[in-house]
């Protein structure tokens, strides 16, 4: 406990991934992709508690042997492709609180994000502990102006989304996105407003585009072990 600060880390990781099976668990320059976010997390210091949460005994066995906790079995209610993150932190939570456990903060840490490590982490409650913020979200720099982005027609028409579509990259501020790697919120924030990011007060953790890598595909799982390899994580 931190400053009367309790804070859990939730690693949520599902066992059914269409895009890449099996994908939480492939080896990723000599170790699990899950295990690279369970690294992170005990070298931040961070946390009084660590849990992955899945429904699947292989991911549970594997994320224990590199130090996480499971509580339990997520169930299949909450597994499925619909299934969101704040329904499984809720479930979470109150799994914890039958059992006369509560916790101040939450931090959501998926596994695709294997570049993310413990200092990143760190620093990311820093600001939050720092600013009188209810959330901090990491983020990056978006690669092209948002202003550049199209709809389409189901005749594959263009249809600006801005006006304001016509000039230099440079002449326009930056933008940033969400990059899926560090979410941070008190419990109460979470609870009453369903959502890890606070839209009227939350801060920004920003990130570098590689270290923002988030695995979905064979491709991102090709690069972000490349990065690893080129740079020597």
């Amino acid at each position: 406990m931190v400053d009367n600060k309790k804070i859990l880390a939730i690693i949520p990781a599902r066992g059914g991934s269409k895009r890449l099976p099996r994908k939480n668990i492939l080896p990723l320059a000599g170790k699990p992709l899950i295990a690279w976010t369970i690294e992170a997390a005990i070298q931040s210091q961070v946390f009084d508690e660590i849990i992955v949460n899945t429904d699947d005994q292989e991911i549970a066995g594997i994320s224990k042997q590199f130090g996480a906790k499971i509580p339990f079995i997520r169930p299949e209610s909450l597994a499925t492709d619909t299934s969101s993150s704040i329904e499984l932190i809720k479930h979470t939570l109150l799994w914890f609180k039958e059992r006369g456990i509560t916790y101040t903060h939450l931090v959501l840490l998926q596994p695709t994000s294997p570049l993310r490590n413990g200092q990143m982490i760190r620093d990311a409650w820093k600001v939050f502990c720092e600013g009188n913020t209810d959330s901090v979200t990491s983020v990056c720099e978006v690669e092209h102006p948002i202003q550049w982005t199209y709809a389409l027609s189901d005749r594959d028409v263009l249809t600006p989304l801005f006006e304001d579509n016509d000039k230099r990259s440079q002449d326009y501020e930056k933008s940033y996105r969400v990059n899926g790697a560090i979410y941070i919120t008190a419990t109460k924030f979470l609870l009453s407003h369903n959502n890890f990011i606070s839209s009227k007060n939350g801060n920004a953790y920003i990130m570098s585009s590689k270290d923002s890598v988030d695995i979905d595909n064979e491709i991102d799982f090709k690069f972000a072990e490349l990065l690893i390899n080129e740079l020597d994580f």
